[in-house]
């Protein structure tokens, strides 16, 4: 049986991490929080791809705590505008934590990090669960 990572509260030694979600230097971009299970291959994958193509800022995580590079936690959860995930159980998990607007992807995990397939599916599915999600067709956004 997997073990479910523990989110734990927002603690105080972590109050420069608070500063940093409201930080105003990031600008007005969306944030984008990629999940997948050890934050290595898929949801690096997307941050990239969604970064590149809607100039959104990205980060990818795991909620495999035992694996994940970077494992998800509820700075980053309440960090984000939009959580993109890569399969079932992980948005009913996230959702359970609390995670805003979650878009799953429904991404097998048997890809490497920007195989070609995995690119295009993350090009051609996430336009389709944003306008899904959301009931507005996604628009690219320009940089100036």
């Amino acid at each position: 049986m997997r073990k479910v990572p523990q989110i734990l509260p927002i603690a105080e030694e972590q109050r420069n991490r608070i500063w940093n979600i409201r930080n105003p230097f990031q600008g007005d971009y969306k944030k984008v929080l990629c999940v997948c299970s050890a934050g290595l291959l898929r949801s690096p994958t997307a941050a990239v791809v969604l970064a590149k193509k809607y100039n959104f800022n990205t980060r990818p995580v795991g909620l495999d705590m035992g694996h994940a590079l970077i494992p998800v936690d509820q700075v980053l959860l309440e960090w984000a505008d939009e959580t993109v995930c890569m399969e079932d159980s992980q948005e009913d998990l996230l959702r359970t934590y609390g995670a805003k607007n979650i878009l799953n992807l429904e991404i097998p995990d048997r890809f490497g990090y920007m195989d070609s397939e995995l690119v295009q599916l993350i090009e051609e599915r996430y336009p389709i669960v944003f306008r899904d999600y959301y009931g507005i067709e996604l628009e690219i956004e320009k940089e100036s």
